[in-house]
């Protein structure tokens, strides 16, 4: 997520940074913040749960297989609920089958929310291993940790990950290689994208909006506790996980055109939208419900 200090010349870079995209504002409507006890207690309890995770992980790996994604997905989503993110899911997760996960990057939130959706194995930045607590929880969860600053380890890793879709599993990657504020949006890379089609996995595009973004925005230089005192204070932070259309890898000749694909799909319903259409799209969704109830 956050660009290492040297980065190489291929490594993708986002122009967002922390002083222009992740700002908090303190005052006004959706931008209010919450109080700091509130904001306190809501640090420990995130914080709390993922531990709990952490240390009821072993007990949890002598479950069955069928048994481990229903866990993932409950804890995962009390994490989220935990940090005070309310969360909107539309669509329904595919039950059984390999499948390439493919969603727009603004935070380090999308890694919980998608895996509340769809778990399985993610594809991160070799840094993120580093992390207090969360380069643990990431380990524990077997995730496919990259080296972005060279080339090199990049086929393996592709090789990785094809060898899990041709098991039959599923992995989660962040395509624009780089968190994006919402301002602007990054080109889907190709490389994982041949993992799909030699692992003959269908892919699964995934949006995701938030309201306020700039309050869960990591971009940049940006420090992960700065992020999280973003979010525990943001007063009404929502975030809103979409799957669009499923594409079948059989329809596309290359990688680049199955990315194009995956990217136009994620981008057909602005994967970043402003607050008020948000807003504007729950409140549309609420009364066509009501007119669907109200007797002709």
């Amino acid at each position: 997520m956050n660009r290492p200090t040297a980065p190489s010349p291929w490594l993708p870079t986002a122009p967002c940074t922390p002083d222009r995209c992740a700002a908090h504002p303190h005052t006004g409507g959706d931008h209010d913040t919450a109080g700091t006890a509130l904001a306190v207690l809501r640090l420990a309890a995130g914080t709390g749960t993922v531990l709990l995770g952490i240390l009821l992980a072993p007990a949890a790996a002598l479950l069955p297989p069928a048994a481990r994604p229903g866990l993932v997905r409950t804890w995962v989503r009390a994490v989220v609920r935990a940090f005070g993110v309310r969360v909107r899911y539309e669509g329904t997760a595919p039950a059984t089958g390999p499948l390439l996960v493919v969603a727009n990057h603004v935070s380090w939130l999308d890694i919980p929310l998608v895996a509340a959706l769809l778990p399985g194995r993610m594809v991160a930045k070799a840094e993120v291993r580093g992390w207090p607590v969360l380069g643990v929880l990431a380990a524990l969860g077997g995730t496919l940790f990259l080296d972005r600053d060279g080339l090199r380890a990049l086929p393996g890793t592709v090789r990785e990950m094809t060898g899990v879709l041709a098991r039959g599993g599923r992995v989660v990657v962040f395509p624009e290689g780089s968190t994006w504020c919402g301002r602007a949006a990054g080109r889907f890379r190709p490389a994982a994208f041949q993992a799909a089609l030699d692992g003959g996995a269908d892919v699964q595009p995934v949006r995701i909006d938030y309201r306020p973004t700039g309050a869960a925005a990591y971009v940049g230089d940006d420090p992960l506790g700065a992020s999280l005192w973003r979010v525990v204070t943001a007063r009404r932070l929502t975030a809103e996980v979409r799957m669009a259309e499923r594409i079948p890898t059989a329809r596309h000749p290359d990688r680049k055109s199955l990315a194009a694909a995956a990217q136009r799909a994620v981008a057909s319903d602005s994967a970043n939208l402003p607050s008020a259409s948000v807003h504007q799209r729950s409140r549309s969704r609420s009364a066509a419900a009501s007119s669907a109830r109200t007797p002709a």
